[in-house]
This record gives C-alpha cells, sequence and structure tokens, in this order.
C-alpha cells in the first residue's frame, strides 16, 4: 500500500470523520428544523435531506450555489466511514459482534432513507359512491394531457410534465402532430370567470392572458405565492400553444382547477387538452361500494371513516372486496391502500396509494441494531459477572 492510499485509507475510516460528520448531521437537521415552518416537511425533506447539497440562489437571479452538504452527501460519507472503519480497524471477534451489528444496522438505516427516497411512491385516489377508477393521481406533479379521442374504442393519451413548462421547453412527441409551447407559466395561481368577479378587483391588474381558445379567454388569471404548506396544494395555471405544420392551431388557458378538458378539431381528428394531477395508471381497478361516517351516539364527534371497495384486476383474473377504514388499509399487489379523507355529504372517499418496496429496510435495521445493542449488554454483563464471582 503505497503512501496516496494509505491516507486515503486513513482519512475515511478515520474517527475525527466519524465526529465531523455527525456534528454536520446535528447542524442539517437544526437548520432543516427552522426552515420548517416555512416550507413545510415535504420541503424540507427534498430540500436538505434528499440532496447532495442543499442549495440557495444569488440575490435577484435564479443561479443556484450549495450552502451546506445535503443528507444524501453526509449520509454517504458516513456509509463508506463505518464501512472504512469496519474493514482496518475492527477486528471480528466476540466481545466486538454486538458492536459489528449495531454498525450493520446504522448501514441498513442509511441504506435504506437513500432507497425509499428513490423509489416509494403517494398519490390518492378519489372515488365517488359506486365509482371505478384504474388510476391514482399525484398529492403534488402536474402534467399536461393530449387525448386524440377520434378512435371510439380506444384514446391515445400524451402526456407532459410539469417540468417542461417550468423550463419553457417546446415538446413535440412522434405520434403528436403539433407542437406543444409554454407562452406563460404560474406555479400557483387562482382563475375565475371574468363576469363574475367580485367588485373592487381591476380585471387589468390581473396577469396578461392572451388565450384565443376554449374557456381561456373569459377567464382571469391572479396569481398567488407559492405555498409550503403541507395542508395545502399548489395550482398552476399556464397558457400552452399548439403549433402545427401549418401554423398556430390556437393558444389555450389550462389549470387544475379546470376539472373538464378542452376539447378542439385538428386535422380531421379530435382532441382534447388538460392540465390535471398527474396520473398513474394500475393493472387493476378499484370500485367504492360504500362509505361510512360513523358519529358518537349523541353527538357530531366522528367516530371512523371507512370505505368498502372492490379490487378488480383488468384481465379478470382476479376479484377481492375489503374494507379499508383506520390502521386497516389494503394490500394488494406491492400498493398500500390507507383511508385518507371523506366527505359522506357529497358522497366521496379519497384513499392515500402508496408503493415502497423498500419498506422493510427500517425494519431490518432497527431489528440489527437491537440485538446487537442487547449482545453488547449481554456480553459484558456476563464477563463483569465473571470476574465478580472470581473475586
Amino acid at each position: 500500500m503505497n503512501d496516496l492510499t494509505k491516507a486515503f485509507v486513513q482519512f475515511f475510516s478515520s474517527l475525527r470523520l466519524t465526529v465531523v460528520l455527525l456534528a454536520l448531521s446535528m447542524v442539517l437537521v437544526f437548520v432543516a428544523t427552522l426552515a420548517q415552518v416555512e416550507i413545510g416537511i415535504y420541503g424540507v425533506q427534498e430540500k436538505f435531506f434528499r440532496s447532495f447539497f442543499v442549495l440557495a440562489k444569488f440575490p435577484g437571479t435564479d443561479i443556484p450555489f450549495p450552502i451546506m452538504p445535503g443528507g444524501y452527501l453526509v449520509g454517504g460519507f458516513l456509509m463508506i466511514n463505518l464501512v472504512s472503519a469496519h474493514l482496518t480497524r475492527f477486528k471480528l471477534s466476540w466481545s466486538k459482534v454486538g458492536i459489528h451489528l449495531t454498525h450493520i444496522g446504522l448501514m441498513v438505516l442509511l441504506l435504506g432513507e437513500f432507497v425509499i427516497g428513490i423509489v416509494q411512491e403517494d398519490f390518492s385516489l378519489r372515488l365517488q359512491e359506486q365509482q371505478t377508477l384504474a388510476y391514482s393521481e399525484s398529492f403534488r406533479r402536474n402534467e399536461i394531457a393530449l387525448v386524440n379521442k377520434t378512435d371510439a374504442l380506444e384514446d391515445e393519451v400524451i402526456s407532459i410534465p410539469e417540468s417542461f413548462l417550468t423550463k419553457r421547453t417546446p415538446v413535440q412527441h412522434g405520434s403528436m402532430p403539433f407542437q406543444v409551447i409554454t407562452r406563460a407559466y404560474y406555479p400557483n395561481a387562482n382563475i375565475g370567470l371574468l363576469s363574475s368577479l367580485p367588485e373592487g378587483i381591476d380585471a387589468t391588474a390581473m396577469a396578461p392572458n392572451f388565450s384565443t381558445r376554449g374557456i381561456g379567454p373569459r377567464l382571469g388569471i391572479s396569481p398567488l405565492p407559492y405555498t409550503y404548506n403541507d395542508q395545502e396544494r399548489n395550482l398552476p395555471t399556464a397558457i400552452v400553444e399548439l403549433l402545427g405544420t401549418r401554423g398556430s392551431v390556437g393558444t389555450w388557458l389550462v389549470s387544475p382547477m379546470l376539472v373538464a378538458p378542452q376539447p378542439f378539431e385538428y386535422e380531421g381528428e379530435s382532441w382534447e387538452i388538460a392540465f390535471r394531477f398527474e396520473r398513474e395508471y394500475k393493472p387493476f381497478s378499484v370500485e367504492l361500494i360504500e362509505l361510512r361516517h360513523d358519529e358518537y351516539a349523541g353527538s357530531n364527534i366522528p367516530k371512523n371513516f371507512s370505505s368498502l371497495v372492490t379490487v378488480r384486476a383488468i384481465d379478470g383474473s382476479e376479484e377481492r372486496e375489503s374494507l379499508i377504514y383506520m390502521n386497516h388499509p389494503l394490500r394488494y399487489h406491492g400498493f398500500t391502500f390507507y383511508q385518507y379523507q371523506m366527505d359522506s355529504a357529497n358522497g366521496f372517499s379519497v384513499l392515500q396509494v402508496v408503493r415502497n418496496p423498500a419498506r422493510w429496510l427500517p425494519y431490518v435495521a432497527c431489528i440489527l441494531i437491537t440485538l446487537g445493542l442487547l449482545w453488547q449488554f449481554t456480553y459484558h454483563l456476563g464477563r463483569f459477572a465473571q470476574r465478580r464471582k472470581a473475586n
């Protein structure tokens, strides 16, 4: 081993690096806790813990620069530090088995957080009674959907992620006979009919609206501050132009607040355009049979919320009925359905749909850490008892 390699190994296996990384972890948690007031739990997770660097922007610009290491970087170095220390400084013996198990548990815990941050998916499924859906919708992400409805038996759906709108990137799909160009984008906005604006609101003070097709020309746009409140949702608005081979097809105002898609014709084909919550289609459908909102007798205090659903495989190979209520989710084909919200007056229930293939890693880590601590305590207690007996 040459001097450079030796110095490299000593650096990554040193106890000083461990102390520095643990100190950085404490600072990261402290700063993130303070930031949670402004950007919410989800914002903190994405900015501080599920990133390699915590970024800020130069004043007056959109140019980012790193201000401190993020959770992935600190956690990654901690993982390397633990592995290096075990390979170079720790020898396998009965007296050290507990330490080895504890450190392996910490490694699994760090690895689990990294994997979960990448693979976990979190969606919602909003169902009316007797309604059946084969897709769920994202809590935070949105998409532009262009649907070719010319075929009476099958729709062709082309979805464009919201990130393309924020970058103002023109989009051309192979099967789409026109290009989608973003003319304006508002991360959070309120829209309303110009004919029914409340008194005292000047329509000219709203954001420019140069849409030419659909319901857009009759709407006003009021940009809102971007919210990081976990109990609220940003509802973006965009103005997009469709550009065909013969020129502009038209300009549409689109927003998730517009529940119904906007239809149009192009070269003899029927199309619809909508800005909607991002969808994830499933190989099965879920039907809401019945919802119940139980209250304690003689009061309006909620006692229980439950949804009776039927899950059917698209190919007809399986059908299953299940009752979903608090602390009693439905697990089906790698998905977990939780009772999330309910509006019994309007007859709809909202289920939270979670897919997390790595959900078992934190449990394995906790078991390993517990076994390691128990082994270390029991082993040293036995040695102490033997020495005391000998004396």
